[in-house]
């Protein structure tokens, strides 16, 4: 998972422009699978990504693409570490850093590196993740307090006292759709004892770490909750963040993953829904063996479908037909080449899968410092002059299920 939490200009929170109202009811028809003026476009964006773009475009160092793209929606992060405190500094130099974190693990950022290292965790085995107690899902200081967090403040940069929630949410409102987000069991294991113990203990113990599966599961949702309550009134949708596959297929049977993972899943997209977001589920990799889930489930929109793990948002249409939204699927790997055929072909058809509604286009991860500004500035404008509605394609045109 990769996301980017800009602190947002001051502003007034309760004064929402034209133009955001717009945008927000842009994003609300797309994932109602109607076609509204154009199809929404955003995306992540790496620090390196935005650094680079400002030199290129020859922008100021303030800029951000959000902003100076008018981009459509934006996604913030509360603190979510199991135990609230400030990153312990075990090593620092100008050139790197080793923090331990409030996931109890064990980090190293070198700054000129585009993402960190986790070394080691202070839940090292199973038993201790057995007796693990963390700090209360709705303390305030999650969504009210700045301070350290390891999602805000370690990723391809590296941040201390990242601002309040609350703050970052209400900056950002008067200007985009502003939708909160919480992870769920899968993303807090990688963080808390790391990818190879997880699934390590679950083939040792399958139904022991079903059991803290649950215990976690249950924590995560109380915590969503109490963050769509302290955002009363000022979110528009919800982001669930949950890596549980790779290049090839799911780190664990598709069937452990419906008995213990799924049911924490199901019960924050209600949640979000009861209380009127929409909600877009993040995992990367192949997720196809649990695709007809994300629907049950009642998931709008799912991210990042990634090309490089055998995802096709146009075949997905075909294939799932407007049961579910799309947000994502353009190759960042082609971006990355930078040849402008590949891109425009790139872009073009996957706004096949647009047609009707039901997508918002963005990269099939984020963007990463390998793609050029100028790239980048391409991608947006081929999006804002084709994906205009009716969605005319020209040469790379293509039926879909429906077309008439």
């Amino acid at each position: 998972m990769s996301m980017f939490d800009p602190v947002g200009k001051s502003a007034d929170a309760t004064a929402r422009k034209d133009n955001t109202l717009r945008k927000l009811d842009r994003m609300n028809k797309a994932l109602r699978h109607e076609e509204p003026d154009r199809v929404p476009i955003s995306d992540f964006f790496w620090g390196s990504f935005t650094r680079r773009w400002q030199q290129e475009l020859g922008l100021p160092p303030d800029a951000d693409p959000y902003y100076h793209y008018d981009l459509d929606w934006i996604v913030t992060v509360p603190n979510m570490d199991p135990w609230i405190r400030p990153f312990e500094t075990l090593q620092e130099t100008p050139e790197e850093v080793t923090v331990k974190t409030g996931f109890g693990a064990i980090m190293h950022k070198h700054f000129s590196f585009p993402m960190p290292e986790m070394r080691s965790w202070e839940t090292d085995t199973f038993e201790k993740l057995q007796r693990g107690e963390f700090d209360p899902p709705d303390d305030k200081r999650r969504f009210f307090s700045a301070g350290d967090n390891q999602i805000a403040g370690v990723g391809d940069g590296f941040a201390r006292n990242s601002p309040a929630w609350i703050e970052t949410v209400n900056s950002l409102r008067p200007d985009f759709p502003v939708y909160g987000s919480m992870i769920e069991v899968s993303e807090c294991l990688t963080r808390l004892i790391g990818q190879e113990n997880a699934l390590l203990w679950m083939g040792e113990y399958p139904e022991e770490m079903g059991a803290v599966i649950n215990h976690i599961g249950a924590f995560y949702l109380e915590m969503a909750k109490a963050e769509i309550a302290a955002g009363t009134g000022l979110l528009d949708g919800f982001v669930i963040w949950g890596d549980v596959a790779y290049k090839k297929g799911m780190f664990f049977s598709p069937a452990y993953w419906r008995e213990y993972f799924k049911p924490w899943v199901a019960q924050i997209t209600a949640h979000a829904h009861a209380h009127g977001l929409p909600v877009i589920y993040h995992g990367c990799g192949n997720v196809k063996a649990i695709f007809s889930d994300y629907i049950e489930m009642g998931v709008d929109a799912c991210n990042p479908l990634e090309v490089k793990a055998g995802m096709d948002v146009v075949e997905l249409r075909r294939q799932y037909g407007h049961r579910i939204g799309f947000c994502g699927n353009s190759d960042i790997q082609v971006w990355e080449g930078g040849d402008r055929d590949a891109i425009k072909r790139e872009v073009l058809r996957k706004l096949n899968a647009a047609k009707g509604g039901g997508m918002i286009f963005q990269s099939d991860h984020s963007v990463s410092s390998g793609v050029s500004g100028l790239t980048y500035d391409y991608v947006v404008k081929l999006v804002r002059e084709f994906g205009q509605y009716p969605i005319r394609l020209g040469e790379f045109e293509e039926t879909m299920e429906g077309d008439v």
